[in-house]
C-alpha cells in the first residue's frame, strides 16, 4: 500500500489547495513579476481565505495584465471600475487601487536599485546546487529579510502567523509606499515564495527550497 504523503490540514482534502501545496507553495520566487503578483494576491486575501483567492487567480491575472508592473502602473480609475465590475475577481476598490499603486512602487524600487544597496540583486547560497539569484528591486527588498534559521514545525500549531522578521518587512514595504501589507500578510508572503520554510518536518515538501540546513 502506498504511504500517504504528509500535508498540513489546509492542503489535505481540497484538490486545488493540495495541488498548490504540492507544486508551488514554498518554492522560491525571486523575479519581480512573480513577487509583485504574490504581494498583490496577499492583499486581496485580507479578510478572506487563500482558497478563495487561488480559485480566482487566473481571472486576476487576466484583469491585471499578467501582473506586469509596467502595465498595471498605467491603470487609471477607468481600469479600477472595469475590474470592480468583473464578478470573477474580488471587487474591492481599495484593494484594486492598492495593486495599481504597488505596481508604481515596484517600478520605483527597480529604478532606485542602482543607488540603493538594499534593493540591489544578490545571490543566496543553497545547501546543494547553484545559488539562488535574487532580482533587484522588490525581490531584493523582500528577500533581504530572509532569517538565518527557519521554523521547524512538527504540527500546524507550531507555525506562527507572524514574527519579528515579517513585522519588519511589512514596515519596510509600507515605508516604500506599499499598501495592504501587514505582519501577517508579510509572513504568508515569506512562506509562499520560499523566504522561510514552514513545511512540517515530516512533509514530503520540507526542504524544497534547499536554503536551510537541518
Amino acid at each position: 500500500m502506498t504511504e500517504e504523503l504528509v500535508r498540513p490540514d489546509w492542503a489535505r482534502t481540497d484538490e486545488l489547495l493540495r495541488h498548490y501545496y504540492d507544486t508551488e507553495w514554498g518554492v522560491p520566487v525571486t523575479d519581480e513579476r512573480g513577487v509583485y503578483e504574490r504581494l498583490c494576491l496577499e492583499g486581496f486575501q485580507a479578510g478572506l481565505s487563500w482558497r478563495t483567492v487561488l480559485a480566482k487567480r487566473e481571472a486576476f491575472r487576466e484583469v491585471f495584465a499578467g501582473f506586469v508592473p509596467e502595465v498595471v502602473a498605467t491603470f487609471t480609475e477607468d481600469d479600477v471600475e472595469r475590474i470592480a465590475a468583473d464578478a470573477r475577481v474580488i471587487r474591492h476598490r481599495g484593494k484594486i487601487r492598492a495593486a495599481i499603486s504597488n505596481a508604481q512602487v515596484t517600478l520605483d524600487l527597480r529604478e532606485h536599485a542602482g543607488a540603493d544597496a538594499s534593493v540591489q540583486g544578490f545571490e543566496i547560497p543553497r545547501v546543494s546546487g547553484d545559488p539562488l539569484v535574487i532580482e533587484l528591486g522588490l525581490p531584493a527588498l523582500v528577500w533581504s529579510f530572509k532569517p538565518e534559521v527557519t521554523p521547524i514545525p512538527r504540527v500546524l500549531a507550531d507555525i506562527p502567523t507572524q514574527d519579528a522578521h515579517s513585522a519588519t518587512l511589512a514596515k519596510a514595504l509600507k515605508k516604500e509606499g506599499m499598501k495592504f501589507i501587514g505582519p501577517t500578510s508579510a509572513y504568508a508572503l515569506m512562506e509562499a515564495i520560499g523566504v522561510i520554510d514552514t513545511h512540517l518536518v515530516d512533509s514530503h515538501r520540507r526542504g524544497i527550497s534547499r536554503l536551510y540546513a537541518e
